[in-house]
């Protein structure tokens, strides 16, 4: 006979269906009392034979309200026998399934003109959406009703009014469908105009006192100012580069940045970069690293480069898989307090430095006794805590080996703490945003780790999550086990990954997979009749096909599977990736004019179409020294509007013919038709592209 602890123990311990799973946010709820389901038939199968509503919950591992909402409401018992009794509970992962996250978010936006996560969605059996929200207290209190209350009426209400719950259910439904249909406008016309247009809606937002563009929460958003950055000169524009350079300076030193490790948090909570939401994504990361080499490259500033080596140091330290793969996140909360990992007290440092390194240290990263955050959670917040920002200009250089010392004490302080979790699966989409940052880094800061970092991780994705057999991409790798949904988000932001990577080594292999991505990506979701490509595979579970047109704290699909083509179609001659993108670019075309700060990529894709790209073609073997030169070369001027390329594999013709020339290896620079004499030297090139580049700016 067991005692009652026991069995306590073990009841607490039981698991439910997510046990089986391999998301980590998934595996974080499979303890719940609630009776879970993946996303799946079997739920929905279910749901339709017991005629009851699903409640959906989709979320993130690294989500900082999700954890409330679990230890509120899903790890309590009364809440657990409500939708045990009631309801088909359904969990998903965010991540892992953005085009499920995307129709329901969307319908949350349309009930109640806000959205977030964790999202809280209950759908009829047919899985069409009638009540929406996002978090639920387990009282009422926020304005927010709660939970318990919430799940009795709907439970009431779907057993007294069931019919007209799924007559509305329906009629939402079909709005969704008319708000998302696209179609491309009758008279679009896309011209350099759009772009000049949305830099002057962006530079409106911009925040002269603390950088970044618009109001707190303030994310990085990287996409508006590369678009400022690149569009900028086409205009004479004499005020976006200064605003860019301004951003990230003071994105830099401010508490989002993490000075002792490296990397970026996903947001700051005020308008000043202090305080930061803590967790680190791995997208954000990717875009921050190619934003600073794009300011280290324009700007001339090593400040820049040093931020961008210090990202690159974060993701192989703390986000890389032994194979290479990149995981994808790292959570705000450890211990269960959120930033503890990343705060200090004046009164840990004065403990851990001595006296001089404290008062040094203290004034540089404006500690002080009274802190600078709140901690909010309960039981028991932590007092005096605070984030570590550069409170000072400049360092005298006395002070350098004080700091330093400083420095590699806190650093080796930090990392004996508890460390926040970390969502260790690999994702293909957001994999494809790193790998063609690093791939540009190892080039443009001459860096061979970066490089090796590139090449290791693109060999990851061929071999884990690419099927060569049937040209399938897959988008979710974890634990040796990869998951078997199609996302134009993987294929997309990988064609863009592996058209760095090639660009920045020049083999013939890497081009031929890129050819090969964009050939599957245009079979699985471009649509031929309207444009544009589906965010999701035709035999996809969902209630709507969507094609996402924002770019947020990601880009969308469409945009990068724009900008891609456009490139991979300079490089390979082929019309039918170029028309493909255009005509991606002429649905939008509408969206553009109205609301360009929600489509920054897609911009930096159309300004890319408006003019005529350079195409860099180097003859001679990637492996010779005086080719490896060259292409350092190219890649050490700002200039987005250019492409790199050899002379074998699938490259246009005019490109090939070039290797026939004979003699050492040269970089010929051709816009259009027409290519410059051949040159040997790097100075030459760079004077080459650098004239190329002002000169398409005075013809703007």
């Amino acid at each position: 006979m067991s005692s009652g602890f026991g069995e306590k123990m073990e009841t607490a311990r039981r698991t439910n269906r997510l046990a089986g799973e391999k998301s980590p946010y998934l595996l974080q709820h499979q303890f719940n009392p609630v009776d879970w389901h993946p996303w799946g038939q079997e739920a929905f199968a279910l749901a339709r034979r017991l005629n009851r509503p699903i409640f959906l919950s989709i979320g993130y591992s690294t989500c900082h309200w999700c954890h409330v909402m679990e230890r509120e409401s899903f790890e309590n018992p009364v809440v657990a026998e409500l939708l045990n009794l009631h309801f088909v509970s359904v969990k998903v992962d965010r991540e892992e399934r953005p085009d499920v996250d995307k129709v329901y978010m969307t319908a949350a936006q349309a009930m109640t003109g806000q959205g977030g996560w964790p999202l809280s969605v209950f759908l009829t059996p047919d899985l069409s959406p009638f009540f929406c929200g996002t978090y639920f207290p387990p009282e009422t209190r926020f304005n927010r009703p709660g939970f318990p209350d919430l799940l009795r009426q709907i439970h009431r209400v779907w057993r007294e009014r069931r019919q007209d719950v799924e007559a509305s259910a329906e009629d939402l439904r079909q709005r969704l469908r008319e708000m998302l249909d696209r179609q491309p406008a009758a008279k679009a016309v896309l011209h350099p105009g759009l772009v000049h247009q949305a830099l002057q809606v962006i530079k409106q937002d911009f925040d002269p006192e603390h950088g970044g563009f618009g109001v707190a929460p303030k994310f990085p958003q990287p996409s508006l100012p590369a678009l400022l950055l690149q569009a900028g000169p086409r205009f004479g524009d004499r005020e976006a580069w200064p605003m860019v350079f301004f951003t990230c300076r003071k994105m830099a030193r401010g508490g989002i940045h993490d000075h002792l490790g490296g990397g970026f948090a996903r947001y700051s909570v005020d308008a000043r970069w202090l305080v930061p939401h803590f967790e680190k994504m791995l997208y954000d990361n990717a875009q921050l690293l190619g934003l600073y080499l794009d300011a280290s490259l324009a700007g001339g500033d090593d400040f820049f480069a040093q931020v961008a080596r210090g990202i690159i140091g974060y993701v192989r330290r703390d986000l890389t898989h032994a194979e290479g793969g990149f995981f994808s996140a790292e959570d705000a909360d450890s211990e269960g307090k959120e930033g503890k990992f990343y705060c200090w007290t004046a009164e840990e440092l004065r403990r851990l430095l001595t006296p001089p390194e404290f008062a040094l240290a203290a004034r540089y990263f404006g500690v002080s006794d009274e802190g600078n955050f709140v901690d909010h959670s309960d039981p028991a917040p932590l007092a005096g805590q605070n984030v570590l920002s550069l409170a000072e200009d400049e360092l005298a250089e006395a002070d350098k080996p004080l700091l330093a010392s400083a420095v590699a004490k806190m650093r080796g302080a930090r990392e004996k703490r508890i460390r926040p979790h970390r969502d260790d699966k690999v994702l293909s989409s957001w994999n494809g945003l790193m790998l063609a940052s690093l791939a540009r880094a190892a080039v443009v800061l001459q860096d061979e780790g970066a490089a090796r970092d590139a090449r290791r991780n693109a060999d990851f994705i061929r071999a884990r999550l690419w099927d060569a057999e049937k040209r399938r991409l897959y988008h979710r790798w974890r634990e040796g086990e990869r998951d078997q949904v199609q996302l134009l988000d993987a294929y997309a932001f990988q064609l863009y990954g592996q058209l760095s990577l090639y660009e920045s080594a020049l083999r013939t292999e890497d081009l031929e997979f890129c050819v090969t991505l964009a050939e599957a990506m245009l079979e699985l979701f471009y649509d031929p009749a309207a444009g544009g490509f589906w965010q999701s595979r035709e035999d996809a579970d969902l209630i709507l096909r969507i094609k996402e047109d924002y770019d947020g704290a990601e880009p969308s699909g469409n945009s990068v599977a724009a900008l891609s083509l456009l490139k991979l179609a300079d490089i390979t001659g082929r019309a039918d990736f170029r028309e493909a993108a255009e005509r991606t670019l002429r649905l939008f075309a509408d969206r553009l004019t109205r609301t360009p700060q929600a489509m920054p990529f897609l911009l930096l894709a159309l300004d890319y179409w408006c003019g005529e790209a350079d195409r860099v073609v180097i003859t001679g073997h990637p492996a010779l020294a005086e080719v490896q030169t060259l292409l350092r070369a190219a890649h050490s001027v700002y200039h987005p509007r250019k492409v790199v390329l050899g002379t074998s594999g699938p490259v246009a013709e005019t490109a090939r013919k070039l290797s026939a020339a004979g003699g050492p290896p040269a970089a010929y620079v051709c816009t259009g038709m027409t290519c410059q004499a051949p040159v040997r030297e790097p100075a030459q090139l760079r004077q080459i592209l650098q004239a190329s580049l002002s000169a398409a700016a005075q013809k703007a």
